[in-house]
């Protein structure tokens, strides 16, 4: 990408060149690095808002803060790519989220500058208490930095790491990036000043000998804490984590980058644990993501001058299997008063916009609090309402225990629509769902379904709507049929597979999206194709059928290898004495590259070819 319109950019190639600058250039740089990362991102696609909204908080962190050896801890990542760019991967970007390329996250084995490989909500503070509590352990001297935004302050693990830190005299600097709400009267001068008073090294020194001599006198150090909170909190909104322990400073502009200099400055002669309120805005300097951060939150290739994606519309109109699942709640809720919904902060993700404006009593956005999600599901269904939970695969690992404890030993009726179940491309390992079959199928009397197409999507939902209690149905982050019947009444009774084909010596057994895939290996090798459907219960009565008449189980699915579907059909096997082996295809014992979803597959031997291949040696083998 040619960088010639960005003359100081092009001389920075790690923080030390960018700690060469004066500081009345650096909004300049601010400048240039916001019209690198929209060319960059243009052309590759990623997360854009986030870090158009960083951008004059990352200078300023780099500029005075001696990284890589202080630590900066960013939560999820989303916002990382300015500091990629200033951390010696300015060039890199041109292979951002693509296979071999970087990751679209801070990634500790990419870069000595990325300290927590991050990905999920609401890390940061925990991640880096450790850090701070470790480097007093080694008698280190370092600073440290969380920066989380306001939705990942939302989760509770904020709040458990916040709980902790408070308590302790670790030197803790929290950033809590707020890009939600606009910039209120209370971001004026008058916040400035006082904001840098709280921060300066007069009134920090006046608070610390206060504290020695009235902490005598109990009574009057009492009053004399509580006058100053009673003053704090009349102007700024930081009562609560004062309460927690931490000195609060905010909230301010944090665009305003001389400002923001300034008080990090005066925060980094502070010891202990303290809380930086800062307000931003997601798309800062572009105006359609300023418009539209939801939509530019991540984003394919588009067009910088019109903000219009420049993916190939060529092809005809195809839906998602989020899409057929939105239709089917859409009508499914209009049909039934009791059906609830209940995501943690994925709305748009999941497909629950129609939803949420057509029925928005009955949608329930938790924010990013996944354990609070299931929790709050199993007690609806206590006292008689149907709730749904709409989750990606990945997230709902954060809620095992309350799966377990809260929803399955109760055998509660709940229904999980899983989405993004196994591969999901170029977000990479933290999100790809790789083992949601493996922890759930040892729950006793959970369903677990995967649909091969749209119209086995829809009856699986109806199944699991229907199932007297905790059920699943997973989905792929990929494409299904259009079809403009949706069937909201008709289910599959449970555990019915379907035989798509009959053949000879090899049964194939596709559990979800590889039904055209097996298809094709059936065609051409005449084996005998069934969809599976269901993982729990598997159809015994076809898996013992078929054992008499083939000598092999040629399993297909897009999770773990260990523990998944293919090891539920072994499991049987033995567990019924039959000899037909069992040949089991699923995403490999490693965490999943990032790239395409057809790089995926061919890296874990699950594209046509490969799979071929394993069936052409089996035959010559028999």
């Amino acid at each position: 990408m040619p960088t010639s319109h960005l003359p100081l950019l092009n001389t920075i190639n790690d923080p030390d060149d960018l700690r060469l600058l004066r500081p009345d250039q650096l909004p300049k740089l601010a400048s240039e690095l916001r019209q690198f990362i929209l060319e960059s991102v243009s052309s590759t696609g990623g997360h854009l808002a986030s870090g158009l909204g960083s951008i004059e908080l990352t200078i300023a962190l780099h500029y005075l803060y001696n990284t890589p050896d202080d630590r900066l801890v960013w939560d999820v990542g989303h916002q990382c790519y300015p500091h990629k760019i200033l951390t010696g991967r300015k060039k890199e970007m041109a292979g951002l989220r693509q296979k071999d390329g970087i990751s679209g996250f801070p990634k500790p084995s990419e870069s000595e500058y990325d300290h927590f490989g991050v990905g999920h909500s609401s890390t940061s503070i925990g991640a880096a208490l450790g850090m701070a509590i470790a480097a007093k352990a080694r008698g280190i001297s370092r600073q440290i930095v969380a920066i989380i935004g306001d939705g990942g302050m939302s989760a509770g693990m904020a709040f458990e790491a916040l709980n902790h830190a408070g308590s302790l005299d670790t030197n803790l600097l929290v950033i809590l990036n707020d890009n939600r709400m606009s910039i209120s009267p209370n971001v004026g001068a008058m916040s400035k000043y006082l904001s840098r008073i709280w921060s300066g090294s007069f009134y920090s020194h006046m608070r610390a000998g206060s504290k020695k001599v009235l902490s005598q006198i109990p009574s009057a150090w009492e009053i004399a804490k509580r006058a100053e909170e009673h003053l704090k909190g009349m102007v700024v909104p930081g009562t609560i984590f004062e309460e927690m322990g931490f000195n609060y400073y905010g909230p301010i502009d944090g665009h305003d980058l001389p400002n923001l200099m300034q008080l990090l400055s005066n925060l980094q002669k502070i010891e202990g644990p303290r809380l930086l309120h800062i307000v931003t805005k997601k798309g800062k300097g572009y105006k359609p993501a300023e418009l539209d951060s939801c939509g530019f939150h991540g984003t394919g290739p588009f067009d910088i001058s019109t903000g219009a994606s420049t993916a190939s519309s060529g092809k005809p109109t195809i839906q998602s299997y989020t899409q057929a699942f939105s239709a089917w709640l859409v009508q499914k809720g209009a049909e039934q008063p009791d059906l609830h919904v209940i995501t943690p902060a994925m709305r748009e993700g999941s497909g629950l916009v129609k939803f949420s404006q057509q029925f928005a009593d009955r949608f329930h956005d938790v924010a990013i609090a996944e354990q609070h999600a299931v929790t709050l599901a199993a007690g609806m269904a206590i006292d008689g309402l149907k709730p749904i939970v709409a989750i990606y695969s990945t997230f709902l690992q954060r809620a095992y225990d309350q799966l377990i404890h809260d929803v399955a030993i109760q055998n509660l009726n709940l229904l999980f629509a899983v989405d993004r179940a196994g591969i999901v491309g170029a977000d990479g390992a933290t999100h790809t769902g790789n083992f949601d079959i493996s922890y759930c199928r040892c729950i006793p009397g959970i369903v677990i379904m995967t649909p091969s197409n749209t119209e086995d999507l829809h009856a699986l939902l109806n199944t699991g709507f229907d199932y007297n209690g905790p059920a699943m149905v997973r989905y792929p982050r990929d494409n299904c049929a259009t079809t403009e019947l949706i069937n909201t009444t008709t289910g599959i009774p449970l555990g019915q597979s379907e035989l798509v084909r009959s053949g000879q010596k090899i049964a194939i057994l596709v559990f979800g999206p590889f039904l055209e895939t097996g298809t094709k290996l059936s065609t051409q090798f005449n084996c005998t194709l069934v969809n599976m459907r269901f993982v729990k219960p598997l159809d015994q009565d076809r898996l013992l059928e078929l054992s008499k008449t083939h000598s092999h189980f040629f399993c297909i699915e897009d999770n773990a290898e260990l523990g998944g579907a293919g090891s539920a059909v072994n499991e049987f096997i033995a567990q019924h004495g039959l000899s037909t082996k069992c040949i089991i295809n699923g995403l490999k014992d490693r965490f999943p590259i990032q790239g395409t979803r057809p790089q995926v597959l061919q890296d874990n031997q699950l594209d046509f070819d490969q799979l071929a291949s394993k069936i052409e040696a089996i035959l010559a083998d028999t």
